[in-house]
């Protein structure tokens, strides 16, 4: 069976991620990697014999409009407000790793469904909305939510210059995920980069206030949220499993990566990786009718 070609904008940290967990998918097979500027990155993938070029998205669309089907983009949220229009009139689903939010948000666990696969452009939110907004959604849809508060820390040494440059985006785009997908009628989020050493796993916890407190329903939810979950993040795991004290729930979630391109602290960036070729195979599988 011939697999649906992509190519990723952006052949850093996460785009390296994606190269090596595309080579494992039986749908997906990365055609070219581009960037801004020439680097060590982009002559690692030559060596893979992997087309990579310095010419960033116009090349990517001047030289396979209609050749590749879908674009991760792995750059910022300046990055993608560019190059989004361009992948649209090339026809090329944009999978959105930026914060830029062009599109609705996707949380596989959460909403993923044809209507997105139809779509031209989904953003993947960020690494804090992907490991938090499905356990507020599943406790919403339980009990009821009237106000979520994350606090999401991650290690210093899995925050690249993209997760630096977009803070202010990264804590808007999470609160605004878990308020229209996650359900919550008001939220707040809080990113912290931890320097600690040895380096920290992506640690989420997660406070809501719930409008019908009923630890029953809430623990069966939760613990079918984080099977859904592991499906396709297999190191997201309890650290605090759920835990209630009037209409207070508080629970912790941390997520071990799988180790491809980045140390296994870097979850955040692990899970948001594997968040996007969910869908991205979700996709494949329409296109070829399977």
């Amino acid at each position: 069976m011939e697999k649906i070609k992509v190519g990723i904008i952006g052949p850093g940290n996460i785009g390296q991620d994606l190269i090596i967990k595309l080579g494992r998918s039986e749908l997906l097979e990365v055609a070219c990697v581009v960037s801004h500027r020439e680097s060590e990155n982009l002559a690692a993938v030559r060596e893979m014999g992997i087309d990579a070029s310095d010419g960033g998205v116009d090349y990517l669309v001047e030289k396979y409009k209609g050749t590749i089907d879908m674009v991760f983009d792995c750059t910022s949220a300046g990055g993608h407000l560019s190059a989004a229009p361009k992948l649209k009139e090339a026809g090329m689903f944009a999978l959105d790793l930026t914060p830029a939010a062009v599109g609705p948000f996707c949380v596989p666990a959460v909403n993923l469904d044809e209507n997105f696969l139809d779509l031209d452009n989904v953003n993947l939110v960020t690494c804090a909305g992907q490991a938090t907004t499905p356990m507020v959604a599943a406790i919403n849809n339980a009990v009821g939510v009237s106000y979520a508060e994350i606090v999401s820390s991650i290690s210093s040494k899995s925050a690249g210059p993209g997760t630096r440059a977009n803070i202010d985006e990264f804590t808007q785009t999470t609160k605004n995920a878990l308020e229209k997908i996650g359900g919550a009628d008001n939220a707040k989020v809080i990113i912290v980069l931890n320097p600690a050493e040895p380096p920290i796993y992506m640690r989420n916890t997660i406070y809501t206030k719930v409008k019908n407190p009923d630890m029953e329903k809430i623990q069966a939810a939760a613990f079918e949220c984080l099977k859904t979950v592991q499906s396709y993040v297999p190191g997201y795991r309890f650290l605090l499993e759920p835990i209630i004290q009037d209409d207070i729930v508080t629970m912790m979630v941390e997520v071990e990566g799988l180790g491809d391109y980045l140390p296994v602290y870097s979850g955040n960036l692990d899970i948001i990786t594997s968040a996007a070729v969910h869908i991205a195979e979700a996709k494949a599988r329409k296109l070829m009718g399977v």
